[in-house]
């Protein structure tokens, strides 16, 4: 419990302590409870350093002293040493056969709780004895007469007679046998006889965890170490003639191994990976998956994912590499058609393969790829190799809803490729997921895909389906296309009219406040949010006279008026731009005229000035009065419109200019260099006058 401050806590503390009758001015530290378990453990410590001799008559004494001393470390430590013998041990079993020859109900009671008491204790010395070949049996009696039952269970009898330990390899190390049966009956104590620990046993059985797990270890390492076992193994799983019966039973075993791997430590199922790889286990598999077997196939699916956990990586390179066997069906394909013939009314399978798949696409599984499996190179060969097998069943049913339109297919929900059908819907909202995780991480094959394939327009049919998590699958795959913001994808959606089946289904939804309903505003409210502008002109425009009538949410309203914000910019844009455009050009007009004008006069200066160097003195009057009367040429005259109009003293042909020495022509405001030169070129430069307002 936590409190704002300290007087709500003493307020609490004084309402608990009137109703315990306590007075709340004692210290609260006080704990009775604990001090109440301190004097119990103080009056049992005698007895613990004493313990009981192993007999008939005491056995509730020593059941007692057991049961007593589990809430302390300090004494259960003291106790684990006393009875952790091997002679007090054989003592006490040897007293379980004397109680069940004589039928004595109540010491086979009471050895139960020293039994459990012992395992309890969480000492692994001691718990190396009792699961010893020689004791284990009997600690399994003692266990069948658990008080809180009517009758005993017969775990004994299952144990040694009903099961029945396959040989699919004949193992010779006869440690690695006896290991491999400990480890069966140890973990059936954990799971049948102590299922379900309360919260106060739940650290007791500790020990016995890692007893199991250390074994499961042992017993991988010892299997791998024997390379003929594995060989033999691997040898009749590649072998296309094995038969199936065999075949079966070879996959269990090699499950059951995968599972105990899991133990490991990262670098030791490294390490046996590799040595599974070299021995060819993914062909095998391969086979195994292509083999018409449920079971078969099951086991191989599981091995599968055991693999994919170990290292996603080396599977997507052996599934680039199978494309090179001709003549067969890519592994990948396989685990796809495995997801697709799923028998289970609930898809169990299917969702864990779909799993599988998604850590095989998963970009933060692809970070440390080897060069030759690179995560370009396995989506190119997935997007090329296997989308079309993987969603062939959402284009298998919506051609059947577009071919069967005007007899709706989804009336027939016992059709495989109806709408309505239940099975059917289930597996196509796991397909929706996996396309929206590859839409989310692998922009750029998935919109080329999208595209090259219309395949949101055949999404969108699935709207039609009365299954709401069906329908809610298709809103989100296409929330996360426009949560792309593509504008290529945007264009897509518009050109399609693709919101308007998803405008249908909010109309038809009414004002029912449900996941269907708020998916769809959600995702409006992303294109106002957003302002995702292409969007917002297509909704106001198509659908705001059909949407304005919503009023329980201000979404639409708000596309609205984003509508409107940026149609008023852009017309403010409009008469902005046209009154910048005329500024500039008038402005660069003059400014070019009066840089030209510049130019020239410092030209014919400078011409000035050569020319008085190099001729007489005579020279200057003709030079002024050419001056004058270029000038004069060039004077220009207006026109009753206002224009300008100029004589050319630039004439490509000199007869022209002969003849018709006032001919004009329109000055263009913006100068050319290249112009200028070729002007420069044939006469000298002239002064040209300034424009007039």
């Amino acid at each position: 419990m936590s409190f704002p401050d300290a007087a709500s806590c003493y307020e609490i503390w004084k309402d608990i302590c009137q109703v315990q009758g306590k007075d709340p001015s004692t210290d609260i530290t006080h704990d009775p409870l604990v001090e109440s378990e301190d004097e119990t453990l103080d009056d049992v410590t005698d007895d613990v350093l004493e313990l009981p001799n192993c007999e008939l008559g005491k056995l509730d004494q020593i059941a007692h002293l057991v049961t007593s001393v589990l809430t302390s470390p300090l004494h259960k430590e003291k106790l684990a040493l006393l009875v952790g013998n091997e002679d007090f041990i054989k003592q006490l079993l040897q007293l379980f056969h004397t109680c069940e020859d004589l039928e004595d109900t109540e010491g086979l009671q009471n050895l139960h709780d020293i039994v459990k008491g012992m395992l309890f204790l969480n000492q692994a010395s001691l718990l190396e004895i009792l699961v010893s070949d020689k004791y284990i049996m009997d600690v399994v009696g003692c266990l069948e007469y658990d008080p809180a039952l009517a009758q005993p269970k017969r775990h004994r009898e299952f144990l040694t007679q009903k099961v029945k330990f396959k040989e699919v390899i004949p193992i010779i190390d006869q440690a690695l046998l006896q290991k491999i049966h400990q480890t069966y009956r140890v973990q059936y104590i954990q799971d049948i006889l102590f299922p379900i620990p309360s919260i106060f046993e739940e650290n007791f059985l500790s020990t016995l965890t890692n007893f199991i797990l250390l074994n499961k270890s042992d017993i991988v390492n010892m299997l791998q170490e024997d390379d003929e076992f594995l060989s033999t193994v691997f040898a009749q799983l590649r072998d296309k003639t094995t038969d199936d019966d065999t075949r079966r039973e070879l996959l269990f075993f090699f499950k059951e191994f995968c599972a105990f791997s899991q133990t490991l430590h990262s670098a030791n199922r490294n390490a046996l990976f590799k040595t599974l790889t070299q021995l060819g286990i993914l062909p095998a598999l391969k086979i195994a998956m292509g083999i018409n077997d449920l079971q078969i196939k099951s086991a191989a699916t599981d091995i599968f994912t055991y693999l994919v956990e170990y290292s996603p990586s080396r599977i997507r390179e052996f599934i680039i590499e199978d494309q090179e066997s001709e003549g067969s069906i890519l592994f990948i394909n396989l685990v796809i058609e495995q997801i697709f013939c799923d028998t289970d009314p609930e898809l169990g399978s299917a969702v864990h393969l779909m799993g599988v798949l998604r850590a095989l696409l998963d970009p933060n599984n692809m970070v440390t790829a080897s060069s030759h499996c690179e995560r370009s190179e396995f989506l190119r060969f997935f997007c090329k190799h296997s989308m079309n097998n993987f969603i062939a069943p959402l284009l298998s049913t919506t051609s059947a809803y577009i071919r069967d339109k005007d007899n709706i297919v989804g009336s027939d929900e016992n059709n495989k490729n109806c709408l309505n059908n239940y099975r059917t819907a289930q597996l196509l909202a796991l397909i929706l997921d996996l396309l929206s995780f590859c839409v989310q991480h692998h922009t750029y094959y998935m919109k080329k895909y999208i595209l090259n394939k219309d395949l949101l327009r055949k999404v969108l049919i699935l709207i039609n389906s009365k299954h709401t998590f069906l329908i809610l699958c298709a809103i989100r795959f296409m929330r996360r296309m426009i949560g792309l913001r593509d504008e290529l994808l945007n264009r897509y959606i518009i050109k399609g009219n693709f919101f308007e089946p998803v405008v249908n289904a909010l109309l038809e939804n009414g004002t029912r406040y449900n996941m269907l309903n708020s998916a769809i505003v959600e995702l409006f409210d992303y294109i106002r949010m957003e302002n995702i502008k292409s969007l917002v002109a297509h909704i106001v425009e198509k659908f705001y006279a059909t949407l304005k009538s919503i009023e329980y949410v201000q979404t639409f309203k708000g596309l609205k008026v984003k509508y409107e914000q940026e149609k008023e910019l852009k017309n403010q844009l409009t008469k902005n731009l046209c009154s910048v455009l005329y500024s500039q050009v008038f402005c660069r007009g003059s400014s070019v005229l009066e840089e030209e004008e510049e130019e020239e006069e410092t030209s014919i200066n400078e011409n000035i000035k050569e020319e008085a160097v190099k001729s007489p003195p005579e020279s200057d009057i003709e030079i002024q009065k050419t001056k004058e009367n270029e000038d004069k040429v060039d004077l220009p005259s207006k026109t009753s419109c206002g224009d300008f109009k100029f004589t050319s003293c630039h004439s490509a042909d000199a007869a022209d200019e002969t003849s018709n020495p006032n001919r004009t022509s329109v000055i263009c405001l913006v100068d050319y260099s290249d112009d200028e030169e070729e002007e420069e070129d044939e006469t000298p430069p002239s002064k040209r006058p300034h424009l007039s307002p």
